[in-house]
């Protein structure tokens, strides 16, 4: 069941957080990665910057979740992790999915450019990559990321971005 995320949810949706971080350790810039990769401060700030979290619950038990955040003029796909033991069967496309029906914004995700995973799983479901200038441009437009992580990201866009950015 997919279902919005309550205050009730925020220390599992913290575990979840860092249990699928741990798939980036080793991958993305040494300088990047810290422990707890999210803490429960960043968490908080981010729902406070109006991340709005969906889950993924199966049994009772919410094993995924993702976030969608309005900026501007588009809506950000924000931090979509899945337990590690549930990863690849399906929970992820699941949520992405159902949170893409429910958006009527252009959408943009960013994550990082060594995540190759991360990128097939969004192309995948219909996001395409923009060009390295328009990454650094959205990246400094919609998210608030430090630089090192704009040179070490990429952006992801829906179909609706580029019907959008092809009338100008």
């Amino acid at each position: 069941m997919i279902r919005s995320s309550n205050t009730s949810d925020f220390e599992t949706m913290y575990s979840i957080i860092n249990d699928a971080a741990e798939a980036y350790h080793g991958v993305i810039p040494e300088d990047c990665w810290h422990v707890p990769y999210m803490s429960k401060d960043e968490l908080s700030h981010e729902i406070d910057q109006g991340v709005v979290f969906w889950g993924y619950e199966e049994e009772g038990q919410l094993i995924g979740i993702m976030g969608i955040q309005d900026v501007k003029d588009v809506t950000l796909i924000r931090h979509a992790y899945v337990r590690t033991a549930k990863q690849n069967q399906g929970v992820g496309g699941k949520l992405l999915s159902e949170l893409c029906r429910k958006l009527i914004r252009p959408t943009l995700v960013g994550t990082w450019a060594d995540a190759g995973w991360a990128i097939r799983f969004y192309e995948k479901h219909g996001f395409r990559r923009v060009t390295p200038q328009e990454k650094t441009q959205l990246l400094k437009t919609y998210w608030s990321i430090p630089d090192r992580q704009i040179d070490t990201s990429v952006v992801l866009a829906d179909q609706r971005w580029f019907d959008l950015s092809d009338c100008h």
